[in-house]
């Protein structure tokens, strides 16, 4: 199958249609983790369908000081790879052909989830990041959207805006895709130098440790639903032997834990990186509801989002693992 390289939205709108149209979003620099993306695109799209990859290196989420002009540009590349995972079409627009007046003077708002995390760090790009995809989404006109893991809080933002603002387009979430070392798939990871991956390595570590401790806490409330609080049903056990395993269990089940402790684990590890060479220093370490971005409670159950960035070097990386609360021992 040869992949079309098509440069302007009229060429794409030319294309005749026939079944479904899947797009998937990048800014070029391809790699495993958005060949896993078109793949996921096929298969969604069907044989009759057709599956269109952006390469767009778009300048209004970059803020004042970030990596716009050193941002790894490799269409050659990426034209051969987005083929091999199964696009029909890489749709490569210019800045001129995506910006027609210069940059635009209406804008998508991220709102208050916007602010937070990832918004707090780098203020204006979350406005940037979705003015861009409403306009790709426009654009390349499809009929579903899928977007990486990785990138929880534009993945959750891209949701909402498609929602809030009636879109119409079916948003897809594929999972986060990892190097053998644990490092999470990303164009930035080639900045690394030997010894900062090292010291990267700590994101994952960390983003483990979190999720061991949730399953362990989850396990043990596991356990203590199970073991009665009869008198007759306690001194059965005893005799059996099991009522100190039973005890513990409740013990370490109604201890202070939750989303503190699991914060706690993963802060651990970051503490301990903080102290390489080089160092690993935090941007932020957050365990939040993945519909608004706000820190979780004791109480809450559901699906949470463990999310951390850092920077080593002069890279920022940042990564996130999915957690489920109240379904003891479901962990994602």
């Amino acid at each position: 199958m040869t992949t079309a390289l098509l440069r302007t939205a009229g060429e794409l709108q030319a294309r005749a249609r026939t079944g479904r149209r899947a797009v998937v979003m990048t800014m070029g620099a391809l790699h495993e983790g958005h060949a896993t993306l078109i793949r996921a695109a096929r298969r969604i799209a069907g044989p009759d369908g057709e599956v269109v990859v952006t390469v767009f290196v778009n300048p209004l989420q970059f803020g004042q000081g970030e990596d716009l002009d050193r941002y790894p540009r490799t269409l050659d590349a990426d034209l051969k790879l987005a083929g091999q995972s199964g696009a029909d079409v890489v749709f490569a627009p210019s800045v001129e052909e995506v910006y027609p007046g210069g940059e635009p003077q209406v804008r998508v708002s991220a709102g208050p989830m916007g602010a937070r995390l990832e918004g707090a760090a780098r203020p204006g790009h979350f406005d940037g990041v979705l003015t861009v995809v409403a306009k790709l989404l426009h654009l390349t006109r499809p009929d579903i959207a899928l977007y990486g893991q990785k990138d929880a809080q534009q993945l959750a933002l891209i949701r909402r805006m498609v929602r809030d603002l009636n879109f119409g387009i079916e948003i897809v979430g594929v999972p986060t895709v990892r190097e053998e070392d644990g490092l999470a798939l990303s164009s930035r990871n080639r900045y690394l130098s030997p010894t900062e991956r090292r010291t990267a390595l700590a994101l994952s570590a960390a983003l483990f440790a979190g999720r061991d401790r949730h399953a362990a806490e989850e396990a043990l409330r596991a356990r203590a639903r199970e073991v009665p609080s009869s008198r007759a049903r306690a001194e059965a056990l005893s005799a059996l032997g099991e009522s100190r395993a039973a005890a513990d269990a409740h013990a370490v089940a109604t201890a202070v834990g939750g989303p503190a402790a699991i914060r706690a684990a993963a802060r651990q590890v970051l503490d301990e990186a903080a102290r390489l060479d080089p160092p690993l220093t935090l941007d932020y370490l957050a365990l939040v509801d993945p519909d608004d971005f706000t820190d979780i409670g004791d109480d809450f159950t559901g699906e949470a989002v463990l999310a951390v960035a850092a920077r080593v070097g002069s890279t920022r990386l940042i990564d996130n693992i999915p957690l489920t609360f109240g379904t003891f021992g479901a962990a994602s």
